[in-house]
């Protein structure tokens, strides 16, 4: 996904977002696809990059999340803005729970050495109760050496996510390189489709950065170019889980679809389905 900044929302526009359910949008989707089923992820906290539904409110985002059977999300500041006002984080909390719906991440943020602008985003995040930051963190030593100090200090991951051709993170080893003798909680957000577009392995980025896997947007791609329903493109997914399950990975698994952003449940049931159809596979 794209980094995007959080503007801070008033308590009231908060509420007032998303104030349509995905019935009243005629998504056409049950209650919960896969409730009957015994877990089809087989302990994964699969969830979804709200990223993928950035067309929907967050209210009908959560809804159709739900509708799907899944239960994590990393959320991007579209949905859920970063704010320092107490009664809006409690709001957030409520709308989450109410939707069974757990946040374990957020982003992607930028971090420079500033600290006071850092030090507001990890004090939302423990407020919030995430377990990792996916971030966008400048290549420098006084970011790094805040950033070491900041997630000891917080408890808190702070996840690289690659970008694909071109980005600060763009190959596997420029994650590799410069966490590199930092802080066991830096680590990578090891976005699958990115990966393929700068033609390298997710796998291997998975396998390179083991222990420091924070977190994965499972995203497909197809020639290196053209984004598609997960389990249609390159993306190894069966590869992907059994390099993740080797770790014992215990962060959140999040499908990011990035197309089709006004309509895209259709798509998220066939990438569902292929992800599923693996993890049968998973042994």
């Amino acid at each position: 996904m794209a980094e995007v900044r959080g503007q801070g929302f008033t308590r009231r526009e908060f509420l007032r977002a998303g104030s349509v359910g995905a019935a009243a949008l005629g998504l056409g989707m049950s209650t919960n696809l896969f409730a009957a089923e015994a877990d089809p992820y087989h302990g994964f906290k699969m969830g979804l990059q709200s990223y993928t539904l950035r067309g929907f409110k967050v209210e009908q985002a959560l809804e159709a999340t739900k509708a799907l059977g899944l239960h994590f999300w990393e959320a991007f500041p579209g949905h859920i803005p970063m704010t320092t006002v107490p009664g809006t984080i409690a709001d957030q909390k409520k709308l989450l729970e109410g939707a069974g719906v757990k946040m374990l991440a957020y982003g992607v943020l930028g971090f420079d050495a500033n600290e006071t602008k850092a030090r507001q985003q990890f004090d939302y995040a423990k407020a919030i109760g995430l377990e990792t930051l996916s971030a966008n963190p400048n290549k420098d030593k006084a970011t790094f050496d805040l950033l070491d100090k900041l997630v000891e200090e917080y408890g808190i991951n702070i996840a690289i996510h690659n970008h694909g051709p071109g980005a600060t993170y763009d190959k596997i080893d420029d994650v590799v390189q410069i966490v590199k003798g930092r802080h066991a909680r830096i680590g990578a957000c090891v976005d699958t489709g990115h990966y393929l577009r700068s033609k390298e392995s997710p796998v291997e980025a998975i396998e390179k950065l083991k222990g420091r896997v924070f977190g994965v947007h499972l995203k497909d791609v197809k020639e290196a170019k053209i984004f598609t329903i997960a389990g249609e493109g390159d993306l190894d997914i069966l590869g992907c889980l059994k390099a993740l399950k080797a770790q014992d990975y215990k962060h959140g698994l999040s499908l990011e679809y990035e197309e089709n952003p006004k309509n895209p449940i259709a798509d998220l049931e066939v990438c569902l389905k292929n992800v599923r159809a693996a993890f049968e596979k998973l042994t």
